[in-house]
């Protein structure tokens, strides 16, 4: 399993979120990082999911 970031913030740049989490590949960490962004209520804020890589897997402005 690889370790995913899911960051999310606020318009002025305050991160609200930034939190780690492990998934098999980039499908299942968007899938992951989409209901962690829903259950807290933050799938609406400028957010970022990223691979070990660097690759961005999931991203809203």
């Amino acid at each position: 399993m690889k370790t995913y970031k899911l960051t999310a913030f606020e318009p002025t740049g305050e991160k609200i979120l930034d939190e780690a989490f492990q998934a098999n590949d980039d499908t299942e960490a968007k899938s992951i990082g989409e209901q962690l962004l829903k259950e807290k209520q933050l799938e609406e804020k400028t957010h970022r999911c990223s691979s070990p890589a660097g690759k961005l897997v999931l991203f809203h402005r």
